[in-house]
């Protein structure tokens, strides 16, 4: 896992309590669902506070022998409050499930459009099962425990002042000696509050290791078998695993401590109260306690421990969550590395008010491309280690250039810059002598058709993965599409034509009708600028042969930069640049640089001319 996602996954510090106030603006589209919510808990706090009361009154009018009627009366209210009382406990129970189920969905929402938004370099660090982490366990996480921690909250301190009042009003001394338990309490919360938010913090930091490694291991599995690494893999899974049960047991003693320790001390308080009320009780012709009164001290007091139980629980509960609350909030507060600067979002405000015109972009600048200008440009993924330095390069509509050279030598980064996935670190790239940072970024990258490799495929239909690149393209269209990319000879031939499933990845088709269905995707968008991974080299030669065709239509009239691995891609270009660690050691035509006998002729006598002798 990368070491930037790792120590994304730990903090070191206390808890904090402005994380979480940051976390509870989440529920602001919820609060009258949470209003409605502590409402109710304030109700069943003072129905809880006014049982022992009414058992009180009850007991002691049965000895004194009061009026049976008052007996009666006493019964209804005593009855009419349990009614009330189940009734706001199924309210609330049915809010905290919409409360939770609505801020899931929010964070999850919120965390996805942010990782639409971020740019390539977040993701160099990241591994998937990282981020497939944060918008899975992390979000149930904190969605679980706001509802019911607010909640325990409003109604746990309700019934702790309400109890304390009451028993202080009833025998004031006895009522003392009963939260004596206080302090103690405050100092074994304390002791255990930084050992549950660190061992907390490690179950998930593990976790997110845990879910990368069902991921990498998921998606590679065919290569695992083929290299026989079953046993291997599944002893570096095991590590995850026995540091994961090692964390969680460390945690959840800590926990078992904690929760008794208070159920302890909350029966310390029970003790106090009916020794000293008996002995109270008991004086000879009868102390400033009634046994009415006796009885209902016992009962606050067993009420007492309840709230201080559950405020625990959810205290324990916001410990643990800490982590995943830390995890979300940095996420959903990275701002991507690439995004418009404030003039051209005041540009793209004010054109989008003004009348429409297709041949001006959102940013009221023209929206056709005719040049490309790469102007001395320097990249750096990391300081002081440039991967490519002062490059300069012009391409105009209708021109091929080909990209060719070692492993890391810069071809994919010059790809990489011309689409503004990065951005130059020194330099300028300009669009039609206007610098592409004081350009629309989503119209630029709107404008490109990237062509991988490895073609990949979305899980739906033939037809789905097609209209990906324009989604509002009829059936009609994807055909013309299809048809234009040689794709449409094999996807009316499968079950369905376009409604065909691909499966995951598009497992079920092979790797040359992804590239075709990759081709009729790009074809349909339209794109002013392609980049093309060599779309050829991972195909059989009958398919190349269609590849090829549909490529040449592709680039045609556009501006095109292909990273070559292949003699026909290559001899076709307009211009070929040889790259060697960031540095243009040789520019020109295929027949040029031939002539030239230098780095590119011996890569075509050693890679370029064997490849075409096998055929």
């Amino acid at each position: 896992m990368a070491e930037h996602a790792l120590h994304d996954d730990y903090y070191s510090g206390r808890f904090d309590p402005k994380l979480w106030m940051r976390i509870v603006r989440h529920t602001l589209p919820y609060r009258w669902l949470i209003a409605g919510m502590g409402l109710s808990g304030l109700i069943i706090a003072a129905v809880e506070i006014s049982i022992p009361i009414l058992t009180a009154r009850l007991v002691d009018g049965a000895i004194a022998g009061d009026d049976r009627s008052l007996l009666v009366n006493l019964a209804f209210v005593y009855a009419f409050c349990i009614a009330v009382f189940c009734a706001c406990v199924l309210w609330f129970i049915v809010m905290a499930g919409r409360i939770a189920t609505g801020i899931a969905y929010d964070l999850r929402r919120g965390s996805f459009d942010r990782l639409q938004e971020l740019s390539f370099s977040y993701y160099d660090t990241r591994p998937v099962g990282w981020l497939v982490s944060r918008l899975t366990s992390d979000c149930d996480k904190i969605s679980r425990i706001i509802p019911w921690f607010s909640l325990d909250v409003v109604w746990g301190s309700c019934m702790l002042v309400g109890i304390s009042i009451a028993m202080l009003m009833l025998h004031w001394p006895l009522g003392l000696t009963v939260l004596l338990i206080v302090p103690p309490l405050v100092l074994v919360t304390a002791y255990f509050q930084q050992r549950l938010l660190s061992s907390s913090r490690q179950i998930r930091r593990t976790n997110s290791q845990i879910t990368a490694s069902y991921s990498e291991e998921l998606m590679g599995v065919k290569t695992t078998k083929s290299l026989v690494r079953e046993e291997a893999n599944l002893g570096e899974f095991q590590k995850l695993s026995d540091t994961m049960h090692e964390c969680s047991m460390r945690n959840r003693l800590q926990s078992a401590i904690y929760l008794p320790a208070v159920i302890v001390l909350g029966s310390v308080g029970a003790g106090l109260a009916l020794w000293k009320g008996g002995v109270e009780v008991a004086k000879p012709g009868g102390g400033a306690l009634s046994v009415g009164e006796l009885i209902a001290f016992m009962q606050f007091t067993g009420l007492f421990a309840m709230p201080i139980q559950d405020l625990a629980a959810r205290f324990t509960d916001l410990q643990s969550g800490q982590a995943a609350a830390e995890r979300i909030q940095s996420l959903l507060d990275t701002e991507p590395e690439i995004s418009d600067a404030p003039e051209v979002q005041s540009a793209i405000g004010a054109h989008a008010s003004s009348a429409e015109d297709p041949s001006l972009a959102e940013d009221g600048l023209p929206a056709k491309i005719d040049r490309v200008e790469f102007r001395r440009v320097w990249f750096e993924y990391k300081p002081g280690e440039p991967v490519l330095k002062d490059f300069s390069l012009t391409v105009d509509a209708g021109q091929t250039v080909a990209l060719v050279g070692q492993t890391g030598g810069g071809k994919s980064t010059i790809v990489s810059l011309a689409a503004r996935f990065y951005e130059p670190t020194r330099g300028e790239i300009l669009i039609d002598g206007v610098d592409y940072r004081k350009r629309s970024l989503r119209w630029l990258q709107s404008s490109l058709g990237v062509v991988q490799q490895t073609p990949h495929l979305f899980s739906g239909t033939v037809g789905d993965n097609i209209r990906y690149g324009r989604l509002d393209a009829t059936d009609e269209e994807l055909i013309e599409a299809a048809k234009a990319a040689n794709a449409w000879g094999f996807i009316e031939r499968l079950e369905g034509g376009l409604s065909f499933e691909v499966g995951e990845g598009g497992q079920r088709l092979s790797t040359g009708q992804r590239q075709l269905v990759s081709l009729s995707r790009a074809l349909l968008a339209d794109p002013q600028i392609v980049i093309m991974d060599e779309a050829t080299s991972s195909v059989d030669t009958e398919t190349e042969r269609l590849v090829q065709d549909a490529i040449e239509t592709l680039l045609q009239g556009r501006i095109a930069f292909v990273i070559a691995h292949r003699l026909s891609t290559i001899r076709s270009a307009d211009t070929i640049l040889v790259i060697n660690e960031g540095v243009i050691t040789e520019r020109g035509t295929h027949d040029e640089l031939m002539a030239k006998r230098g780095r590119y002729f011996s890569l075509y006598r050693n890679q370029f001319a064997r490849e075409h002798w096998r055929r």
